[in-house]
């Protein structure tokens, strides 16, 4: 299906277009098509994916990612719009951090911790377009290579990321990463979805249903205290599923630090790499159902709690008018040794593996 005038195409394939050049660097915009006719576009600034078009329960297409128009937009955002953010993803309290022993000062965004990435992170480079896997129709590919110290970071740290739009409305991301000092990594997808489109207001109506029998709360800065809490009884408690709504306004602590969710749900304390089941959203407006499948031990949810601006056809993005479902490891890691590690030797492969499947009809959860 075509974005702009909303036809089905009946060519799955890639198209290529420059959408600008800054610094003397193209920035291009491609959009996968699948035999379906769900689209995907994305760029290689921040490697964001800028729009994603599937089918809803009347087969009309449905763009269910917030986004920009423009890379000048996209330049001046502050919300992560759509892009992977890193090296690490989420928070890190303080700015000092130790690495087997050896103290590292990383950089801080403000309020005492280090978000996603420091001061410029991996959503405002630009990444080198590399040859797809055999499957160029189908797959984009991207590199970034991070310099020893970046943002305080040690070694240097060559980062791909795969983006595949499968037969089965499968959006597909893959991770892989080598370094030559010891560091840290922990990478997201910060893309915001809303079920119902992109200019449908708030997403509170949805259905969501998280596989976890525990959360990570967090302090008054919304770092993690350190403590795995059981979501029984509480809020948090989506492993039978309801809607985004249900509980967003209640007097819980929790709940009143963030101004809604903006949390990290445990789906395993051990990491073991094993692509698992993360989460299922479902809109009945559209009849559209997202489910999240991960290799990584925790899913952050966060409600759009803070979103104000305005995104693309000029339509405003008011809180709540999106969610993300970051798969990533535990938020400040490197301050709770019993988390899952974030540490990357030199000779090891990070490996990471994220699929957002679609679907339309009637609900799942």
């Amino acid at each position: 299906m075509n974005l702009k005038t909303g036809k089905r195409t009946g060519e799955s394939g890639l198209k290529k277009e420059k959408w600008a050049e800054i610094d003397g660097k193209e920035v291009w915009l491609f959009t996968l098509v699948n035999k379906n006719g769900t689209e995907l576009r994305l760029s290689n600034y921040g490697a964001t994916v800028q729009a994603l078009s599937v089918a809803n329960k009347n087969d009309i297409p449905t763009d269910v990612l917030l986004g920009y128009e423009t890379v000048e937009e996209y330049v001046q955002d502050s919300f992560y719009m759509g892009s992977v953010v890193g090296r690490n993803a989420n928070r890190i309290s303080g700015t000092d951090v130790l690495i087997e022993g050896e103290k590292f000062t990383i950089s801080a965004n403000g309020n005492g911790y280090h978000l996603h990435g420091g001061q410029i992170g991996f959503n405002k480079k630009i990444w080198e377009v590399l040859p797809g896997r055999g499957l160029e129709s189908e797959e984009i590919r991207m590199r970034y290579k991070s310099a020893d110290g970046e943002e305080g970071f040690p070694g240097n740290l060559e980062v791909t990321v795969s983006y595949r739009l499968g037969a089965n409305d499968e959006w597909v991301t893959e991770y892989q990463a080598t370094t030559d000092k010891t560091t840290l990594i922990n990478l997201t997808q910060h893309a915001y979805f809303n079920l119902a489109g992109h200019d449908a207001g708030s997403v509170e109506d949805h259905d969501l249903f998280i596989p976890a029998t525990h959360f990570l709360p967090v302090n008054h800065i919304q770092v993690p205290t350190g403590e795995i809490r059981s979501v029984e009884n509480t809020p948090f408690d989506f492993s039978s599923g309801h809607r985004i709504r249900d509980y967003i306004g209640d007097a819980e602590e929790q709940l009143q630090k963030s101004g809604g969710y903006d949390h990290s749900w445990v789906l395993e304390e051990k990491h073991s790499n094993r692509l698992k089941h993360a989460a299922t959203v479902h809109a009945e407006k559209s009849g559209i159902t997202l489910e999240v499948f991960t290799t990584e031990p925790a899913i952050h949810f966060y409600s759009g709690n803070f979103l104000n601006l305005v995104g693309k056809e000029h339509r405003l993005y008011a809180p709540r008018a999106g969610f993300c479902l970051e798969t990533q490891h535990f938020p400040d890691t490197p301050n709770n040794p019993h988390f899952p590690s974030t540490i990357l030797h030199p000779g090891e492969i990070f490996y990471s593996q994220t699929i957002f499947r679609f679907s339309s009809g009637k609900c799942s959860v």
